[in-house]
């Protein structure tokens, strides 16, 4: 695993899964069910996040949750 915090790593990833779509913070966070400001700690890495809510998110992006962790081994 790179030597980033993995809640940084798991931030960028949904940023860059969020921004691909061209979607707001607000967007994202309307469509998972949780508040802009939580998406956006979540984003820089700030939040230890649920797996409750990596659902959430990964359901509102329409991806699998696996690949919100793409990143993992990424050296």
């Amino acid at each position: 695993m790179a030597d980033k915090d993995v809640k940084v790593l798991f931030g960028e990833q949904v940023r860059r899964s969020r921004i691909e779509r061209g979607w707001s913070q607000e967007h994202l966070a309307d469509i998972a069910e949780l508040d802009r400001s939580y998406v956006g700690c979540i984003e820089r890495g700030e939040r230890n996040v649920s797996l409750e809510n990596i659902c959430k998110l990964a359901e509102a992006l329409e991806i699998s949750p696996a690949r919100l962790f793409d990143w993992w081994g990424v050296e």
